[in-house]
């Protein structure tokens, strides 16, 4: 198929790769048209089958043009950028399609610190717009091209349930783009509140390993009330004083449960606001810089 620059599709990964090559070696001709779509998915499809769908498009503009500066993601999809200072070539997903583009680099940056400095809720009683942000996670691995020189501090949630929203969005959308993206690396971070100071909740998700949410609950009671209390909450056992849950092949329901359980727990130990809330440790198998500037809280 011919790819002229227009929204005319592209259902062929190898297409797809060769047009991502025309943006990204002569952009002039392409910056300011409409995103090319280059994969349709299945109506209905679910985390991992639009997962499965987009890896062999990823991987063949991958082996085309190279790795990403920039890996990354929204609430919709992939959010993918191969930047230098005056091209941007995004490869961008939502639940009903993948597309390319090209953008210049300081008007699309520019527009999106204007979107995560400027939009969201003021108040808890307003609704928020994580599932609206450019990408909700970026990953920097020193790969080719040049890396912004500002970054986004992010959207601040305005309540817990806020915070709840935000992260069970992140936690959906590491399932759908973080094993096409970094393969069986890990992704992770603790959550520290000012409220129970000392205490840190794990977070996790790793293909192999799936999603993991944890506890330091080593100064907690060790009798039969007290883990019918924690396993009310959700959590599902208790190992060298860490309570946690595990879900080996997560999907929507399942990063919601986590969410539920990380604030619930939260909660019934005293934190009322996220501004008392932290992420801490946050990495990507310790290989590079992880942002995480839509989930909520400072980091």
């Amino acid at each position: 198929m011919e790819t002229t620059g227009t929204n005319q599709p592209i259902l062929m990964p190898g297409e797809a790769a060769e047009f991502a090559l025309t943006l990204h070696d002569t952009p002039e001709d392409h910056v300011g048209r409409a995103p090319v779509p280059v994969l349709a998915h299945e109506p209905d499809a679910s985390l991992r089958e639009r997962r499965e769908s987009f890896r062999a498009v990823y991987e063949a503009i991958v082996g085309r043009i190279g790795e990403p500066t920039l890996y990354g993601g929204s609430a919709g999809g992939p959010n993918v950028r191969w930047r230098d200072a005056r091209r941007t070539v995004l490869l961008a997903g939502n639940r009903h399609r993948a597309q390319l583009s090209v953008h210049e680099t300081d008007s699309l940056e520019y527009d999106e610190m204007r979107t995560f400095a400027w939009g969201g809720a003021w108040a808890a009683d307003e609704p928020h717009d994580f599932d609206l942000l450019p990408y909700l996670w970026q990953l920097d691995r020193s790969g080719p091209g040049e890396r912004p020189v500002e970054r986004t501090a992010g959207r601040t949630a305005s309540s817990l349930e806020h915070f709840e929203s935000a992260l069970e969005l992140m936690l959906a959308a590491w399932v759908e783009q973080l094993p096409v993206q970094v393969g069986g690396d890990w992704a992770g971070f603790c959550l520290t509140s000012a409220a129970d100071r000392g205490r840190q909740i794990q977070i996790s998700y790793a293909l192999v390993d799936g999603l993991h949410v944890s506890i330091d609950d080593r100064d907690g009671e060790e009798t039969p009330e007290y883990a019918g209390l924690m396993r009310s909450r959700g959590w599902h056992s208790r190992d060298r004083g860490w309570w946690q849950a595990e879900f080996p092949e997560p999907e929507r329901a399942q990063t919601t449960e986590v969410a539920r359980l990380a604030v619930a727990e939260l909660r019934a130990r005293g934190t009322r606001e996220p501004k008392d809330l932290r992420a801490r440790d946050v990495s990507c198998k310790d290989r590079g810089e992880l942002l995480l500037p839509g989930l909520g809280i400072r980091h």
